[in-house]
């Protein structure tokens, strides 16, 4: 599928619709900011704008999260069930809509990339209870979120935190968040123009994709 250059996107970041949730099609459309959303056919494809982003180097961890890492409340692990994740994160109802958006397709999408090593999940555990985690697509040094799911109290944001240390070692420039939430701006995420992230994006597809499981040390 070729999509319409990212700047044709609506005031609310509709793109496109039709086309199919391939690999091959999907990894063609993150790689300039465009994401599948939609409740049922077709497929719609959107380039919001202006972005929101979070750099990993400048997270917020507030003090009562600090707790949380120094008290160790949770253990976090990636790629060790996927599946599993996605599943959670279909499941979870979200302001304003009556279905999920991750619909059986999308979860086998996703579930294909990641098995080609391009989708990745972090998950939160309290002993041996899944508690939290997300997944998205890594690119080059950009993570791509999809969505992340909770069911303790912080358990997302000791994922995403976490998330954002590793990838800060691993000198990523940024997580893409797509769409802009209070949860996630009070972890320090930020709005961009869309000729700055479209730059970003430029640069990001001179680096070579990393397809290895990822583990944390």
């Amino acid at each position: 599928m070729i999509f319409p250059h990212p700047f044709h996107a609506d005031d609310d970041g509709l793109l496109a619709y039709g086309g199919d949730l391939s690999p091959s099609t999907l990894l063609a459309a993150y790689s300039w900011g465009i994401f599948p959303w939609y409740s049922q056919p077709p497929i719609l494809w959107w380039f919001t704008h202006p972005r929101c982003i979070l750099r990993p180097s400048k997270v917020k961890v507030s003090k009562s999260m600090r707790s949380y890492f120094n008290q160790k409340r949770f253990k976090t692990t990636t790629d060790t069930c996927f599946e599993q994740v996605i599943n959670e994160c279909s499941r979870v109802k979200r302001k304003n809509q009556e279905t999920t958006w991750i619909s059986e397709d999308m979860i086998n999408a996703y579930i294909e990339l990641h098995h080609m090593g391009h989708a990745h999940s972090i998950e939160v555990w309290e002993e041996d209870l899944l508690v939290g985690g997300l997944y998205g697509i890594a690119i080059g040094n950009i993570f791509f979120g999809e969505s992340m799911f909770s069911t303790a109290s912080n358990a997302s944001k000791f994922g995403l935190i976490t998330l954002c240390r590793f990838l800060e070692e691993k000198e990523f420039l940024l997580i893409d968040c797509q769409q802009e939430t209070d949860h996630i701006m009070s972890l320090g995420a930020e709005i961009i123009p869309k000729e700055e992230f479209l730059h970003t994006l430029k640069k990001n597809m001179e680096i070579s994709v990393d397809t290895s499981s990822w583990k944390w040390k």
